[in-house]
């Protein structure tokens, strides 16, 4: 179950950035119940096993809230602090370390329902999850693999301004522009992204083949968790690990010639909605002292 709680650790940590600030207070409270519904149309749990999923999933939302939220607040604050002025590449790519450190720990609390969800997991289980799996992936193929490269170029712009709005309010032509010649350039390759996909959803599969049940012992099944979990984030394709390295660097290109291209009055906006979100996830956590 890597996968699932990967993606919802990227939303915990991702949520504030890529929503509107009256949106995060009321998202972050409403995490717990969108992540076991999620989890639930992988794993297709048990009345037993949803019980103690909601559990630890209460456990890691309040565990979130008091000990990591602080700390996304901090990451803003360095990025309110950039936003002012100019921003190199090299500096946008800076913060990236930091931001996996984030989710590494939220895994690590994470760990232990993993564990006992695997244990506990049967034959039927593993074959809806590789079926969800396969809906995903043919999802994916029409939504990206199968655009033409035309097609799949406007795509991502949309879907980069919509966000980069979401901060420094709307763009001009000269925000466009830098976006524009940065999607054009782009290596991103959806096929390449497809293979990948396939190639941890195929390990994690062998995992849960191997050690669902509750047979092996515990130090064992945690090992191979946390071996899944580094190929997950350094894959084991040195071919790909390249191509993964060069969309991440380009990507901090591009903010940076975007954000270069901005005004005054959008670097102001920038500045006022990330204080904006630190202020509500400082509240947030506020909320989790007696």
């Amino acid at each position: 179950m890597k996968a699932a709680f990967r993606r919802i650790i990227g939303a915990l940590l991702l949520g504030a950035v890529l929503a509107g600030c009256s949106a995060v207070k009321l998202g972050y409270n409403t995490l717990d119940d969108i992540a076991y519904w999620w989890l639930d149309g992988y794993a297709d749990f048990s009345e037993a096993q949803a019980m103690g999923m909601r559990e630890d999933i209460d456990r890691l939302h309040a565990w979130h809230r008091a000990r990591e939220l602080p700390r996304i607040a901090e990451l803003l604050g360095r990025l309110e602090q950039m936003a002012s002025g100019p921003v190199t590449a090299a500096q946008a790519c800076a913060l990236v370390p930091e931001a996996i450190a984030r989710i590494y720990a939220t895994w690590e609390q994470a760990e232990p329902a993993a564990e006992k969800l695997l244990a506990q997991m049967t034959p039927q289980q593993r074959a809806h999850i590789e079926r969800k799996f396969a809906d995903n992936n043919r999802k994916f193929r029409k939504d990206w693999a199968d655009l033409g490269a035309a097609e799949m170029r406007e795509k991502r712009f949309k879907l980069f301004e919509d966000r980069l709005e979401m901060v420094y309010g709307n763009l001009d032509a000269p925000q466009r522009a830098a976006l524009r010649a940065g999607i054009d350039r782009s290596v991103y390759d959806p096929q390449r992204h497809l293979a990948e996909r396939v190639r941890r959803q195929q390990d994690l599969l062998q995992v849960l083949g191997r050690y669902s049940g509750g047979q092996a012992p515990a130090t064992e099944v945690r090992a191979a968790l946390r071996g899944y979990i580094a190929r997950v984030v350094q894959s084991p394709d040195p071919v790909y690990r390249a191509y993964q390295q060069a969309v991440q660097e380009e990507g901090c290109q591009m903010a940076a010639a975007v954000h270069e291209s901005t005004t005054p009055a959008q670097r102001q906006q920038a500045v006022k909605r990330l204080r904006g979100y630190q202020k509500d996830l400082r509240e947030l956590a506020a909320a989790s002292s007696p």
